[in-house]
């Protein structure tokens, strides 16, 4: 195994395997900064994590401290470098989040100059001496303390096309509801180091001169997982809650005149053109000035205080854009890769008594007095289709993945099955309202990046009394790479750990993993006016009595529910 140089920076010098922590001394002596340092056994790449570039924004500052005591030296490949308050003497001397003499805001004057001001010679030290060690580099703030905001993450834009599409997928791992791109070169931290050819985004969650402890665990969870992503942490990471959607147009609206500030709404809403989204108003009540929205999107964050200032914030929202959803398309890439092997393992599993079984429980669900119009959503290969359709029903199925439409007719080619076959998305189905009978599902809704809006579509198309069948299992809690207690000559066992890998990554991006099943799907179809419910928790115990090829070690649970008349 290759061994790690020992690492150093200024007065720092770290042996491989070994963590540090103290001062790092900038400016010839003359700035002295909190810091860690966790230099791995093993070379790879480095991380620079900054915190208090606003000193009073302590959500960043905790996590960072945090971090530098939890984060485990022997998980390292690489090195991970930690400055826990970069205002040092603003954050001390509790002066706010401007330079304690200059007040001039560190976040506006990369690169900065060593000639200039305590801030501008800050900054200056920091570009030229701390972020040249870096390639990836985090900044972690929160809202002042007058701001309240919605948790979102900037990543830097105005780059080498290289730098900004590492900076957008480092910005894919927070788990926040918005992402947006910065396009300025210069002023921040993170824009100045991006412009210099290193990866960046900035972080942003709690505010209002606060923090709270799942704020900072949020915030350190976030790190880990983007530390893990670039292959500088060993580990997995972990679910998630959120995939950011990307904002743009950002519309910054300051106040043209001190006053008390009125907000009509709060941050993390959606607002529409022309609404009214505050105002400002002086001690007797007279309205001085109202904000109002130029366009549709979401709100970012407010001030949050009493009072606004003149030429200072006020409110900040930016479009929502169409989200193109990245994890969709490697979702797809990933069962494309598996389509072959899905038509052999469901061709053989046609012919086995596992099918039987299959459609005896099915049967037991359906309406028995007449043929049925079904759509088989997330079909695969379609082995459900093929079932279904040799009982006489209607049967159409749909998929994401071309090649397993392929295979799934294919199949129904070969059992002499009438089915039609689709490519279509699970969560936009290109479906008339109240077109089926039943809605059939297996082991789809685990995939999915938008569960909630799929079952909208799949109550959507079903008739007034149709029947809704979803058999799925609680993924999140298993490990996909963890095959021991698969036989032999399963799937899972024969496409390798490469394939494993990538399952277990897709699946700790969605959201769905992170959720109690089935009592999540329950609540979630419930508020959608559905009221008649089954649900099983013994299908695996009557379907997988052998440990063989098609054995599935984590227990099924079957829903069924039904659209009122």
């Amino acid at each position: 195994m290759e061994k790690n140089k020992i690492f150093r920076l200024n007065n720092i010098e770290v042996q491989p395997g070994q963590r540090w922590n103290g001062y790092l001394e900038l400016d010839g002596g003359n700035i002295r900064l909190p810091a860690a340092v966790l230099h791995g056994e093993r070379p790879g790449k480095t991380m620079l994590i900054t915190a208090g570039v606003h000193a009073e924004e302590y959500v960043g500052i905790q996590a960072a401290i945090e971090l530098s005591q939890k984060l485990k030296i022997e998980k390292v490949e690489g090195t991970v470098v930690i400055v826990k308050v970069m205002s040092r003497h603003a954050f001390e001397r509790r002066s706010g989040s401007l330079g304690h003499e200059d007040k001039k805001d560190l976040n506006r004057e990369f690169p900065g100059s060593p000639e200039g001001t305590e801030t501008e010679r800050l900054a200056w030290a920091a570009a030229h001496e701390l972020q040249p060690i870096a390639d990836y580099y985090i900044d972690l703030h929160s809202g002042d303390d007058y701001e309240q905001l919605t948790p979102y993450v900037y990543y830097a834009g105005k780059a080498d096309k290289e730098v900004v599409s590492m900076s957008r997928r480092m910005a894919e791992q927070v788990d926040v509801p918005y992402m947006v791109r910065s396009d300025v070169s210069s002023g921040g931290a993170y824009n100045y180091a991006a412009s210099r050819g290193i990866p960046s985004i900035l972080i942003e969650r709690g505010g209002m001169g606060g923090w709270t402890s799942e704020e900072v665990r949020s915030t350190r969870r976030d790190v880990r997982n983007i530390l893990c992503h670039l292959g500088i942490y060993r580990g997995q990471k972990d679910y998630r809650t959120y995939y950011p959607l990307e904002v743009t147009d950002v519309c910054y609206q300051d106040a043209s005149q001190d006053g008390l500030w009125y907000p009509c709404r709060k941050p993390g809403d959606m607002i529409h053109r022309g609404e009214k989204l505050g105002e400002v108003r002086d001690y007797d009540g007279r309205i001085k000035e109202v904000s109002v929205a130029e366009f549709g999107g979401v709100i970012l964050y407010q001030t949050g205080s009493l009072q606004v200032v003149g030429d200072g914030p006020m409110i900040a929202y930016g479009k929502v854009a169409n989200p193109y959803d990245e994890r969709k398309e490697r979702i797809v890439h990933y069962w494309e890769k598996r389509s072959s092997d899905f038509l052999t393992h469901k061709r053989e599993e046609l012919h086995s008594s596992m099918a039987e079984r299959w459609m005896k429980e099915i049967r037991a669900q359906l309406p028995s007095e007449r043929k049925l119009r079904i759509l088989d959503v997330g079909c695969g290969a379609g082995f459900f289709s093929v079932l279904l359709a040799k009982e006489g029903h209607q049967v159409t199925g749909v998929d994401l993945t071309p090649d397993m439409i392929e295979n799934a007719g294919i199949l129904a080619a070969e059992e002499k099955a009438d089915c039609k076959f689709l490519i279509m998305d699970a969560e936009k189905l290109d479906f008339p309202d109240e077109t089926f009978d039943a809605v059939i599902s297996r082991n789809l809704t685990w995939t999915l990046p938008h569960v909630r809006h799929a079952y909208g579509e799949w109550v959507r198309v079903l008739k007034k009394g149709g029947v809704l069948l979803n058999f799925d299992a609680n993924y999140g809690l298993s490990d996909f790479t963890d095959v021991s207690a698969l036989p032999e000559n399963h799937a899972h066992q024969t496409i390798g750990d490469e394939m494993m890998r990538e399952c277990e990554e897709i699946k700790r991006q969605l959201p769905i993993s992170s959720y109690s099943r089935p009592a999540w799907d329950l609540e979630t179809l419930g508020a959608m006016k559905l009221q008649e419910f089954a649900v099983d928790l013994g299908i695996s115990s009557r379907i997988y009595l052998e440990k063989d090829a098609f054995y599935n070690p984590m227990p099924m649970f079957m829903i069924r529910t039904r659209k009122p008349e």
